[in-house]
């Protein structure tokens, strides 16, 4: 295929050197062992990317059950299908690298899931999940992705969900400034579906997050609220495509972004309603704060719209720190350092509190007040 290319749209604002250097990467194995807090007390934590697979000496809990080779080749790349995705760059690269696959279903209300991703040294860690979600099934599932070294993580996750069920679904990125991300997750939803999708990355130099969900037949809810937090010389893209392909759906988007140094970040937002998709009802926000008169945001939220029955919005806002607010806290006594980041916490924490229950004990508030402070 060879790499993308400027004149592609997808990539036009993308540091393709960046690109090229993780394609480059030699693979490598997780880490079994780290400094990770307990597993959850009420799920079960699964370790990607060994060359152990993920279930062996696992006993999985009530609900939650391992597909079979017939299943999975059965289902394995519908979703990547029906999102239009199965030829993209990020996902033609997870499959020529990804050497097993974790294929899970759901049933009724399980146990919440964790799955830790982490990797050190220079390298490319390659993971891919499929996960099934029976009728009326929920879920909690927790993707937390740890890098050092400037390893680099190529990961797919296809993910199913039939009608009347619930997925809460939380993505953690937390690299040390080195590393690089490349994630498509493919989401297809039956009606009266619901899909919540949180997502936090924060530490990587290269970073392209790329959620692609379709409604097959609308009726169904979808949740996307994502915090891109740069530094440095760091780059975060987030490019989401949303689908309607029947009547009756909703999405609710936030995307914010951080930036600080000579970052850049960037959010491209495509919303589909053709004319089958009537009632559709889409709002898309991206809120984007600067730090640095050298920081650089591109956002562009991008609206399709067919269907004369529908209520889509969509608006984009880059601001700095009020100088307002910042003169309230010093009234107070509060330092400007401290002011500051007080300010810019309660500015991350409103993505970080959609995450599932389970993240907490990751300490993300923690990290992000101590990142936040070495910025200012």
């Amino acid at each position: 295929m060879g790499l993308p290319t400027r004149k592609q749209e997808a990539w036009r604002l993308t540091d393709l050197k960046r690109l090229e250097a993780v394609h480059g990467l030699p693979p490598i194995d997780a880490d079994l062992e780290n400094d990770w807090p307990q597993p959850p007390q009420s799920g079960v934590r699964l370790l990607l990317g060994s060359d152990q697979h993920p279930l062996e000496g696992v006993e999985l809990p009530t609900g939650i059950k391992a597909l079979n080779s017939d299943e999975i080749e059965v289902l394995l790349g519908r979703a990547t299908d029906h999102c239009g995705c199965s030829q993209d760059w990020p996902v033609e690269l997870n499959k020529s690298c990804s050497r097993q696959v974790l294929a899970l279903q759901i049933s009724g209300k399980a146990p919440a899931v964790e799955l830790v991703i982490a990797a050190s040294g220079s390298g490319m860690l390659a993971t891919r999940v499929l996960l099934v979600l029976e009728p009326n099934a929920e879920l909690e599932l927790l993707q937390v992705f740890q890098s050092k070294d400037g390893v680099a993580h190529s990961h797919l996750c296809e993910i199913l969900l039939g009608e009347e069920s619930q997925l809460q679904h939380g993505l953690v990125s937390m690299g040390d400034g080195s590393s690089s991300l490349l994630t498509t997750l493919a989401i297809q939803q039956e009606p009266r579906s619901h899909y919540a999708l949180s997502s936090f990355v924060q530490g990587s130099l290269f970073a392209r997050i790329e959620p692609r969900i379709v409604q097959l037949s609308g009726q169904a809810f979808t949740s996307l609220k994502g915090l891109a937090v740069a530094a440095d010389e760091q780059q975060v893209g987030v490019h989401s495509a949303m689908r309607f392909d029947g009547p009756e759906g909703e999405l609710d988007q936030l995307q914010k972004s951080l930036v600080s140094g000579k970052s850049h970040t960037i959010f491209n937002g495509s919303i589909q309603v053709p004319k089958e998709a009537q009632r559709t009802n889409a709002a898309q926000l991206s809120r984007n704060l600067m730090l640095s008169s050298r920081a650089r945001v591109d956002t562009k939220p991008e609206l399709e719209i067919i269907a004369d029955d529908v209520k889509c919005a969509h608006g984009a806002t880059v601001s700095q720190l009020q100088e307002d607010e910042l003169f309230y806290l010093r009234s107070r006594g509060i330092t400007e350092v401290e002011a500051t980041a007080l300010l810019l916490n309660g500015y991350c924490q409103e993505v970080i509190d959609q995450l599932p229950a389970n993240a907490e004990r990751w300490q993300l508030s923690k990290r992000m007040h101590d990142a936040l402070m070495a910025t200012t």
